[in-house]
């Protein structure tokens, strides 16, 4: 059976990650409040930050952003997209 959690990004109920997706405190206040399909919205917009940045995940300073960006996208007022972020074409 699926575990039910209320999920602060989307603010209502929804299937749960079966395992905290990030260690320590952060991962398991996202255990407990974000819904899978919440954080496949993040891996997703965490994948464009990285790409249209080029951030690499070996810089401490690439990974502190990306941390912040991660809490504002679930928690606060949105992660923004690079100024120029050109959406892929839908087919």
């Amino acid at each position: 059976m699926e575990r039910l959690i209320f999920c602060e990004y989307f603010k209502n109920e929804r299937p749960g990650l079966d395992r905290a997706p990030y260690p320590g405190e952060i991962g398991e206040k996202i255990f407990d409040s974000i819904s899978k399909e919440a954080w496949q919205l993040w891996l997703e917009h965490q994948t464009m930050l990285i790409n249209e940045n080029r951030l690499s995940l070996v810089d401490p300073e690439a990974r502190k952003f990306l941390q912040d960006e991660m809490q504002k996208f679930l928690y606060g007022e949105g992660s923004s997209k690079p100024e120029e972020y050109i959406p892929p074409k839908k087919e």
